[in-house]
């Protein structure tokens, strides 16, 4: 057997390892909160929402497709899809599966306002990869020190993979190495344009007035939050800023279009929806994005 495809067997032995560990995690946590509204703006977040919206559009919807992304129509099999026409159903693949997966979710230090840091995490979404994110807000006690001591550096982002022992700082190093590691070799125009990306990604952060970019106190808990998302979600993204400015630390589970994952949170849960958050520092697990920022308030702020 070559070490390739002793690696990818590994990588894929691993990965069906920490599915079936993720699933019984999964049994466990209770689902509480309203049920799932698709495509639903909750009562007083129209606005909220709209402006929320403006990045992915300002970003032409950079994350929003997880790579090798397909559509194509399928017959009815009771797996996840996008649309149901006539029995038959709208179905979005990608090539993600193919790829060597972490066994481990790689860990990012950044935080929300940072266009740096946005570039890298519509990478995660595009790579369909599993992240520790521990949010560093500005003035955060927790996390910003604690990365400025592993890494020497306040410089943000900064990732560590501990499956292959590497850590680094520099957006554009850690997405030619996340696309190298666990992708195709190959990053899309749309992260390689140098200049031109972070101003993009800088002026896309205007209609949030820098909301999740400061620290408010909170109570951290002892185990990090599973939160299954995607960057250019608008309902993802005022969780996110929650996420940040509580400086909570959350396991994101990324699941942009095409992602196989969305077939996993369908079959756990009867239902796909993001943002979905689940808190195994309580058991509880919930749909709505205006329902999980009640909750977060509620749980973790001072």
């Amino acid at each position: 057997m070559s070490s390739l495809t002793h690696r990818a067997s590994s990588s894929a032995l691993a990965a069906n390892q920490s599915q079936q560990q993720k699933q019984q995690e999964q049994q466990q946590v209770e689902l509480k909160g309203p049920k799932p509204q698709p495509f639903t703006v909750a009562e007083g977040q129209l606005k909220n929402i709209a402006s929320a919206a403006f990045p992915a559009l300002m970003r032409l919807g950079s994350g929003v497709f997880a790579s090798g992304y397909k559509v194509s129509l399928v017959p009815d099999d009771g797996k996840y899809a996008v649309v149901s026409l006539f029995g038959r159903k709208l179905r979005e693949t990608s090539a993600v599966s193919g790829f060597n997966r972490p066994a481990q979710p790689i860990v990012l230090y950044e935080f929300e306002g940072c266009p740096f840091c946005r570039k890298v995490r519509e990478a995660v979404c595009i790579l369909d990869l599993d992240v520790a994110f521990y949010p560093c807000p500005k003035d955060g006690p927790t996390w910003r020190p604690e990365a400025i001591a592993k890494g020497g550096k306040r410089q943000f982002p900064y990732m560590v993979d501990p499956n292959t022992g590497t850590a680094m700082y520099e957006s554009d190093a850690i997405i030619s190495y996340l696309f190298n590691t666990y992708g195709d070799g190959k990053v899309p125009l749309g992260l390689r344009l140098g200049p031109l990306t972070a101003i993009s990604c800088g002026l896309a952060q205007l209609s949030r007035m820098g909301r999740g970019s400061a620290y408010r106190p909170s109570k951290v808990p002892q185990q990090p939050l599973i939160y299954w998302g995607y960057e250019p979600s608008p309902f993802c993204k005022v969780v996110r800023e929650k996420l940040n400015e509580l400086e909570l630390p959350h396991v994101q589970r990324s699941c942009a279009r095409g992602s196989p994952k969305r077939q996993e949170l369908y079959a756990a849960r009867g239902h796909f929806q993001v943002p979905f958050l689940e808190d195994p520092n309580t058991g509880v697990a919930m749909f709505e994005s205006s329902a999980i920022m009640d909750y977060l308030e509620q749980t973790y702020g001072a």
